[in-house]
């Protein structure tokens, strides 16, 4: 696919009831609504019922946490949007974090084949990634994502007043998606984000630099909306990724995305070294880098063959291969890269004696 899809209107706007009011302006009264979770809902949203009763607008609330992101949530959705008449000129807000957008975009994609949907990611992880590039889902069978379609909002907001309220944990987490996209893309990118200042975190500086980091998602998806080919590149850190953040969930240790992804890339850092000749040393700095800002994931030699198996059932593998994206230089990616189980279990030692 070219660039001639047309995909969603990304608005940078600290003034929320301000950006969303032209579009709501747009639907028929009464047919626009809004889902969001509850962190959310007792933070942001309690503040702006003035604003929602004026637009008559009526809000669904889903329990917060990733274990929420199931059939029994989209469910609620459907049920809530049919019960209030929604319609196929109905517009669903969503604000929230990745899991919410990525659940309410499903369910707002399904519902009488598809309503108009619009994203407010109040995350770092959400704004810079799941907000952009019209990936919908939910977890099912243990695994993640694992039901879903592509479909555009038809607007995401990103306003970082949001990521004042999410803990350091949380925001640290969104920020190993923009270290990969550095890495996959732009090592000017990379550079401002080994500058930027965790602890004293200035928002002016950091809106400049989500724009970057959402320049990088959306030259993937607008060249490759559907992952057939170069879109492939946003997979980096996330086969092995993928596989950590089932494998700590299924072991009652759960961690964020944000990390499990910060996890894999200093694995497939290595790997990259392996197969792709990424240089040694730039390969220990980034990795002393990221384990500075993330620590490390305990796997045991008895984790392997789990890890490995979980591998397999990513969704971006093809005809039973397992499929990684590696890097042969910063700001290069080789997609497609089939590893075998013997450097998949070299690189999971590599990883587990750091």
């Amino acid at each position: 696919m070219g660039n001639s899809k047309i995909y969603s209107k990304i608005i940078y706007s600290r003034k929320l009831k301000q950006a969303l009011q032209p579009f709501i302006d747009n639907y028929p009264k009464g047919k626009v609504f809004l889902a969001t979770e509850e962190n959310v809902d007792k933070l942001w949203i309690t503040g702006m019922e003035d604003f929602l009763t004026s637009n008559n607008i009526k809000k669904v609330v889903i329990p917060a946490g990733e274990h929420n992101k199931k059939i029994a949530s989209v469910e609620t959705i459907w049920q809530f949007l049919s019960e209030n008449e929604g319609d196929r000129k109905s517009l669903l807000i969503n604000i929230g974090g990745g899991m919410l957008t990525d659940l309410a975009g499903f369910a707002a994609s399904t519902f009488k084949r598809g309503i108009d949907f619009l994203n407010v990611p109040t995350t770092l992880l959400s704004q810079v990634d799941a907000s952009v590039g019209g990936k919908t889902g939910f977890n099912f069978n243990g695994l993640k994502n694992e039901i879903g379609v592509f479909k555009e909002p038809v607007a995401v907001i990103i306003n970082t007043d949001f990521l004042k309220t999410i803990d350091h944990e949380n925001f640290i987490s969104g920020y190993a998606e923009m270290i990969k996209h550095g890495l996959i893309h732009s090592p000017e990118h990379l550079a401002e984000l080994k500058k930027f200042n965790l602890e004293l975190i200035d928002y002016d500086i950091l809106e400049e630099i989500i724009r970057h980091s959402v320049n990088v998602k959306e030259h993937f998806v607008a060249n490759d909306l559907t992952e057939n080919n170069i879109r492939k590149a946003l997979n980096f850190g996330h086969t092995v990724g993928h596989a950590f953040e089932s494998m700590a969930m299924k072991q009652g240790r759960p961690i964020l995305h944000g990390y499990a992804v910060a996890f894999a890339m200093i694995a497939e850092l290595f790997m990259s070294v392996k197969m792709c000749g990424f240089l040694q040393q730039d390969c220990n700095e980034l990795i002393n880098w990221m384990m500075e800002i993330y620590g490390k994931f305990e796997i045991e030699e008895a984790d392997f063959d789990e890890l490995y198996r979980l591998m397999t059932h990513d969704k971006k593998n093809e005809s039973g291969r397992i499929n990684f994206t590696l890097l042969p230089r910063v700001g290069e990616i080789a997609i497609n890269q089939n590893c075998s189980k013997e450097l998949i279990f070299d690189t999971l030692r590599f990883y587990k004696e750091l």
